[in-house]
């Protein structure tokens, strides 16, 4: 009578702790989220009952209709969503076109001078903020879109994250293109974007994140309450005296669903473009 070949098992230890922490990790981040989706179908008075009823019972899908009966949300939508758009092609424009001079256009000081420009990442919005305020209204354009829109057009990170990914595509692609006759401007967009679809898919998703959730810079350009963004909106929602605070988690879900969507549909080449996002160069 033959026995089976018993296989011994090896347990990685250092890999199931470190498992194990990173989902304790993950379910802690996530645990305020599922709290607010649950907060925006509750009553006010069951909010913050303990221990906490995660599954509200009746569930209260109409705090979404009283929010939308209470503030100008899709007017507030929509202000934000042309922001977010605008800026986000603003800068995949001006960001492509700037990586691509650093990294595949040869000329005297051109490492020194990206330098120079890189260090202005160091520079905290609050100290530019105020000269910034002031170049906007010599212009005239406080009060007004325009304003956020000329600010938040170029991106010093867009320009880096775009230069590291073009400095992994081949040179030999770009010296033959110029052997064939192709300008610059063909030679990116023929040849070098086609290839960065990923690092492009990270700068637009956090663009348009970055934007979406932008609450300081629409505070001090915007004062005109049919031209304010979703994040002033619920402030000055939550800030009213009778509000309540499961239609603020209401309002914050239905500011926070276009967001969700697009990482959903772009979180394959969000990853891929910080994965091959090389820091060569």
């Amino acid at each position: 009578m033959s026995t089976a070949a018993i296989i011994p098992i090896k347990i990685d230890v250092g890999r199931l702790c470190l498992y194990f922490v990173l989902t304790v990790g993950a379910l802690g981040m996530l645990l305020p989220f599922l709290w607010m989706l649950s907060a925006a179908v509750k009553l006010d008075k069951d909010l913050f009952e303990f221990p906490i009823k995660w599954i509200p019972h009746p569930v209260q899908w109409n705090n979404f209709n009283r929010v939308l009966a209470k503030i100008p949300f899709f007017t507030y939508f929509f202000n934000t969503l042309k922001l977010a758009v605008i800026i986000t092609l603003l800068q995949v424009v001006t960001c492509s076109l700037a990586a691509y001079s650093f990294s595949k256009i040869h000329f005297p000081g051109r490492d020194k001078i990206f330098i120079l420009y890189l260090s202005t990442m160091m520079v905290p919005f609050q100290v530019t903020m105020i000269p910034q305020f002031i170049m906007m209204s010599n212009l005239g354009l406080g009060d007004s879109h325009m304003s956020l829109i000329l600010i938040n057009a170029f991106s010093t990170f867009g320009v880096f994250l775009l230069r590291q990914f073009f400095f992994s595509i081949p040179e030999e692609l770009s010296e033959s293109a110029r052997i064939d006759g192709c300008n610059e401007v063909t030679i990116l967009t023929k040849i070098i974007l086609p290839l960065a679809t990923a690092a492009i898919s990270t700068l637009v998703i956090f663009t348009f994140i970055g934007t979406w959730n932008d609450y300081l810079g629409p505070l001090i350009y915007i004062s005109s309450d049919k031209l304010k963004t979703i994040q002033l909106g619920i402030r000055f929602f939550q800030q009213a005296q009778d509000t309540e605070n499961c239609l603020i988690m209401a309002a914050t879900v239905m500011g926070l669903a276009p967001v969700l969507i697009l990482y959903f549909f772009c979180q394959k080449q969000f990853v891929e473009g910080i994965a091959t996002v090389g820091i060569k160069g």
